[in-house]
């Protein structure tokens, strides 16, 4: 252990596991460590027995809920967008040779109290019961203006600079009432709050043509994909990117203490009583901790999909902040057998929110009972942590910790965003989408 490092990671989230993959694959000399002594860290999967321990206190699952290593119920469940940035560093890495994907059933929003599919295109908002006749035509005009817009077209944008134009304007120039706004802004451009109202309309477009060419991408009921076997095997698989290219892994490595020289400035990790000399340390924010918020789940075994879902086995349902008098949103998580997540027959559901109180039974209520039975549910409010060291000053790079929703583009974004700062140099990502068919099958 007493060498020097370019790069000391601490932790085996799958932020830090993208990031000691991409680092080798640079030709940096990478340490990776965790005090845990199994790879993802939060973002880990757990069987029935494990799940049981961590919520319940005990190793004795009931017999009726079948097999423990049936079950790979993932903490931080979020899914993939299929023409996503996390699809694009998998190809881009060539990581899809150790992971088998298939597509998620459906993506639902709540509205006016009841669950409907998200009408992603021009044609799917014509059919949508989310909207009265009239309503729809304009949405449909709103829709065709997404599409067809193009940055180095200027004719696409009808004379409005999407750099300047708020979401807000650019709405009200198609006359869309409060409730289209509402699923537009949280079911398809994703949004966590109504914050993105008043900034510049370019980031949602961009936001809505990623979710309609992600879902024309499967020519499935939804723009999302997920793991065979769940998101535990996602860090593993960066970590064997990152041994292929000479990266060291050590885990069960305790008390990892980031040390700094007298200018402030990261020189190494002691842990054990040996010192990692290294440049640069990246971590996760257990490492280095400072509170900004909490996620409230209730992680629920059930014997059914979620009801108005058209029976699907693996789906997303959105409840935006607006519908439910909330100061964020809302998300259910639900996957199955048909991903290996569960025994035959079973279903893993996930209801998660930034907590605003410290009750998740009361505040998860909303989305609980969109459930219908269940058989098994644990409550669990965790601590989200944000760096607020200055990385170009002390060469510590902190990632955030995963928020409430349940799909990964913001999670990317930090990961690429990171990457920039360790490295000086935006990651290319221009690869030819079409090489990924193979990973598709």
């Amino acid at each position: 252990m007493d060498e020097e490092y370019d790069v000391i990671v601490l932790g085996t989230g799958l932020k830090e596991c993208i990031l000691s993959g991409l680092l080798s694959v640079d030709g940096l000399k990478v340490l990776h460590m965790d005090r845990n002594d199994y790879y993802g860290g939060e973002s880990t999967s757990l069987n029935l027995i494990q799940l049981w321990k961590r919520f319940r206190g005990n190793d004795k699952p009931p017999a009726n809920l079948g097999s423990s290593r049936d079950y790979n119920v993932d903490m931080i469940p979020k899914f993939m967008m299929a023409n996503g940035t996390l699809v694009r560093v998998l190809i881009h890495t060539d990581v899809t040779k150790y992971l088998s994907f298939k597509a998620v059933d459906g993506g639902y929003v709540f509205n006016k109290g009841k669950v409907h599919k998200v009408p992603a295109t021009d044609m799917e908002a014509l059919k949508s019961p989310l909207m009265g006749l009239f309503e729809k035509r304009r949405a449909r005009k709103f829709f065709i203006y997404v599409q067809d817009y193009q940055d180095n077209e200027p004719k696409t944008h009808e004379g409005m600079d999407l750099t300047r134009v708020t979401t807000r304007q650019l709405i009200a120039k198609y006359g869309l009432d409060d409730n289209t706004v509402d699923f537009i802004g949280h079911a398809l451009a994703l949004h966590r709050d109504d914050r993105y109202l008043d900034e510049p309309a370019l980031d949602t477009v961009k936001r809505m043509k990623l979710y309609a060419e992600s879902l024309a991408r499967f020519q499935g009921g939804s723009p999302y994909i997920y793991p065979l076997y769940g998101l535990g095997e996602l860090p593993q698989a960066f970590a064997r990117l990152s041994a292929v290219y000479g990266g060291t892994y050590m885990l069960n490595k305790p008390e990892c203490k980031v040390e700094f020289d007298e200018e402030g400035k990261v020189c190494g990790v002691t842990s054990e009583g040996e010192t990692a000399r290294c440049k640069k340390v990246v971590c996760d924010p257990s490492y280095l901790p400072n509170k900004v918020g909490r996620v409230a789940r209730a992680i629920c075994i059930m014997s059914h999909p979620i009801p108005n879902t058209n029976d699907s086995h693996s789906v997303q349902v959105i409840l935006p902040q607006k519908q439910l008098g909330r100061r964020s949103d809302m998300y259910l998580f639900c996957c199955s057998y048909s991903h290996n997540v569960a025994p035959k027959g079973k279903f893993i559901a996930f209801v998660s929110s930034e907590a605003e109180t410290d009750h998740p039974e009361v505040e998860l209520k909303a989305g609980i009972d969109l459930l219908g039975p269940v058989d098994e549910i644990f409550f669990d409010v965790y601590d989200r942590y944000e760096p607020v060291n200055e990385p170009s000053l002390d060469n510590c790079f902190v990632s955030m910790s995963y928020d409430a929703t349940t799909h990964f583009e913001s999670t990317v974004t930090d990961v690429l965003n990171m990457y920039t700062m360790i490295t000086g140099k935006v990651l290319d990502l221009s690869v030819d989408l079409s090489a990924a068919s193979a990973a598709e099958e």
